[in-house]
């Protein structure tokens, strides 16, 4: 079940990524009329908050979720080999 929910994670989380990387190549800062009947417009700050905002966090969870998972594997520290 934790292997549905970490695929599950890593699709949803990679579309809200590769939405927030693109979006600022799909908008034109100079034309207010290129994003202004988008989501959180008709503000510029508006629209890349509402578009690039969960990309954001949705890497920072995964990150966070990885780093965690991997320390959880890890076991105690007593039982790892000296670096």
């Amino acid at each position: 079940m934790m292997r549905v929910l970490w695929l599950l994670a890593f699709v949803v989380g990679g579309f809200f990524i590769v939405r927030a990387l693109m979006e600022p190549f799909v908008i034109d800062f100079s034309d207010p009329s290129s994003y202004e009947d988008d989501w959180g417009g008709p503000s510029l700050f508006g629209v890349l908050l509402v578009h690039m905002g969960p990309g954001v966090l949705a890497a920072a969870l995964l990150v966070w979720g990885v780093r965690r998972a991997g320390r959880k594997s890890a076991g105690p520290a007593e039982n790892r080999p000296a670096d």
